[in-house]
């Protein structure tokens, strides 16, 4: 048995490779299928066309040339249903003991043995703080839902990549007075392109009010104290959406006895021909592995770890 930590595209694509060479897996998800995904704004599309997201040989199709949150879902939730894969949604692992053949994985509800552990988590459940005074009141948010809530309010919006950009722009256009605050002097490259050209031309326009090479010092009840290029600004403000990025959770890699790298990325220490970690019998598969610098691993480079985490596996069981 391959215990699998995470549901998530990888963690799915996972127990999929694992089936098809008759080994038994079991996922273990906290959350709900995908639940990453699932948390990701309402509205998103995908940068990626549907076939770079197809796991198990599950055809993806889209009504459009790039897919949805919602038809991520159901793609998803189809493909577990088509290998009838073992899923427990809504249980935490909490504790891995034992070693490589003899695993006991402690959850919150149950206790299972496993011979391997696959932690394939991904990076969206922590997201990364910016320390600042005024970051724990109700009003900061760190997830972006939808505009709705935000319709005549004044809100600021924190970062340059994808999420701000399309936070800004919803809000804006569900009426909200928006302000961008942006750590950089432009809009990140990776932004999808036919997105960007619509925020520079809102702030151009002054619809949207940028700052750029700009801090956020602190969040009041009723005002932001921003630190721009010009000096102290201070705005009036009832919401801020500070997307400002996500991180692994690190404290759980390390309960697991998977090491660090010392460098700034925290990455996990593993092989990487076959993901295996320096625990024996343990593996990490899927963004995951990137640790800090979350931008260079997607569900579309990472694929290959299910197929490369089966081979390994099957191999030392042959």
């Amino acid at each position: 048995m391959v215990i699998i930590v995470g549901s998530g595209p990888i963690g799915l694509a996972t127990a999929i490779e694992l089936k098809r060479k008759n080994i038994p897996a079991k996922i273990i998800e906290r959350g709900c299928l995908v639940n990453s995904i699932f948390h990701y704004p309402k509205d998103m599309t995908f940068f990626s066309t549907s076939e770079r997201l197809e796991i198990g040989d599950v055809p993806f199709i889209s009504h459009n040339p790039k897919p949805t949150r919602r038809e991520a879902l159901e793609y998803y939730r189809r493909a577990a249903e088509s290998y009838d894969l073992d899923i427990h949604l809504y249980e935490e692992v909490q504790d891995i003991q034992g070693r490589d053949q003899s695993f006991t994985i402690k959850t919150d509800q149950d206790s299972y043995e496993a011979s391997k552990v696959v932690v394939a988590t991904g990076f969206y459940d922590v997201p990364k703080m910016m320390g600042i005074p005024g970051e724990e009141l109700d009003k900061v948010r760190h997830y972006y839902d939808e505009a709705h809530a935000y319709a005549w309010q004044d809100v600021l919006v924190i970062g340059g990549g994808n999420s701000a950009v399309d936070a800004a722009l919803e809000t804006y256009r569900a009426n909200a007075n928006v302000t961008l605050a942006v750590r950089n002097s432009k809009i990140k490259e990776s932004v999808k392109y036919w997105v960007k050209p619509d925020i520079q031309n809102r702030i151009k326009n002054e619809e949207i009010t940028g700052f750029f090479n700009t801090e956020v010092k602190e969040v009041k009840e009723s005002e932001v104290i921003l630190d721009t290029p010009n000096g102290t600004k201070t705005i009036t403000n009832d919401f801020v959406l500070a997307m400002t990025g996500y991180k692994p959770n690190f404290d759980l890699m390390t309960s697991f006895g998977i090491d660090l790298t010392d460098d700034e990325d925290k990455m996990p220490v593993y092989n990487e021909k076959t993901l295996e970690t320096n625990r024996k019998g343990m593996y990490v598969a899927g963004v995951v592995c990137g640790g800090m610098d979350t931008s260079k691993l997607f569900i579309e480079n990472t694929r290959v770890h299910a197929e490369h985490i089966a081979n390994d596996i099957q191999k030392k069981i042959d």
